[in-house]
């Protein structure tokens, strides 16, 4: 029998006992037929003409320095999709996901970030950049929307934390399934980090510490340049099992790597794209005022070709541009970045999460 994973049009037809759930401000514990029931929502004030049923709670309200649980499953099954749209100041806004009730997150990072959108400046609305991929879509105006298939065996707790100091509004969906999961069956991560500036002529770790049996399948980044010039010479490498000085797989250049080419130039400027497995989807650039700095974001889905390790991984990159005599230049930039990956458990702790000043795009 179908056990209702791995989703895709081929097997959209198969049979199952799959059981479909979801948890929203309607319904918190996505319990079968106990969605709309509230009574106190914060909408209650405009259903009060209408009553039980009519649009109560669809969202909550996350006070300054909150952490908030979205959901708390029991059971054996896969997160299948995550909808939400905050306000808020979206790199101050934590998305922490925990598996089988370990106490260190396997996915922990700023919410915009995690959805392929780290640059956010004042107004959410105005910060939006579509975003229109297999693993990620970001729609109009601050939608985000993850499609990324989480299993989980016995519990999956996912928590918001607003480090901000102003209240956020947050509206919401979990969709899940119960079923059963696959021995190999493998648990998604997601870690971001931050460096600014990057010291001369030190590379970028965007992964490392990793343990275990996996695959990586995705990068995002958040790239704002602090020189003139182009700034995308710089190569990513993958460290596989046991590799030390050179890597197993070594990239020619990181427009390469983001599945463009030629400083993503078309007709002499940057050019956004946004496709299933890559994009630049949002280009920054200087207003001749307050944005002085060029800045992007761009990500890469191993969706069809996953890096495969079964004891470590560690991946960086260089952050390269050019000086005279056609000669690279080290550059020191501030570049963010999300890792996602699969593997067994337990994961190693992650790095402290940096700060909320050292979170911010300033």
């Amino acid at each position: 029998m179908f056990n209702g994973l791995g989703m895709n049009m081929g097997n959209l037809s198969y049979l199952s006992k799959a059981k479909t759930r979801s948890i929203s401000p309607e319904n918190f514990t996505g319990e079968k037929g106990k969605g709309g029931m509230s009574v106190d929502g914060p909408a209650a004030s405009c259903a009060r003409d209408l009553g039980v049923g009519w649009k109560i709670s669809p969202f909550v309200k996350i006070q300054a320095g909150e952490t908030f649980e979205l959901a708390n499953i029991d059971g054996s099954g896969a997160i299948q999709h995550i909808w939400l749209t905050p306000t808020g100041v979206w790199r101050k806004t934590i998305l922490r996901i925990y598996w089988e009730n370990d106490k260190f997150p396997s996915v922990e990072c700023p919410i915009g970030d995690f959805f392929a959108s780290g640059w956010q400046n004042n107004d959410f609305v105005k910060d939006f950049a579509p975003v229109n991929s297999l693993a990620v879509c970001v729609n109009p105006g601050s939608a985000f929307n993850c499609y990324w298939e989480m299993p989980f065996r016995k519990n999956c707790r996912i928590t918001v934390e607003n480090m901000a100091d102003e209240e956020m509004v947050l509206y919401y969906q979990i969709d899940y399934v119960l079923t059963d999961v696959p021995d190999d069956c493998a648990y998604f991560h997601a870690q971001f980090r931050r460096v600014n500036p990057l010291p001369y002529k030190e590379n970028y770790v965007i992964l490392d510490g990793v343990k275990g049996h996996g695959q990586y399948v995705g990068t995002y980044m958040a790239w704002g340049v602090n020189n003139a010039g182009w700034w995308g010479e710089g190569e990513i490498k993958f460290y596989i099992d046991g590799d030390k000085e050179f890597p197993t797989i070594c990239g020619t250049g990181t427009e390469d790597y983001f599945c463009g080419s030629y400083n993503f130039d078309a007709n002499g400027r940057y050019t956004e794209f946004s496709t299933a497995y890559a994009g630049m989807p949002k280009v920054i650039r200087p207003d001749g005022l307050y944005n002085s700095q060029q800045r992007f974001s761009l990500y890469r889905w191993h969706i069809c070709d996953p890096i495969r390790f079964e004891e470590d991984l560690k991946v960086t990159i260089q952050a390269l541009g050019w000086r005279s005599g056609g000669r690279y230049l080290p550059l020191q930039d501030d570049i963010s970045s999300v890792a996602f990956w699969y593997q067994t458990l337990p994961c190693a702790p992650f790095p402290k999460l940096p700060d909320a000043d050292e979170l911010e795009v300033i």
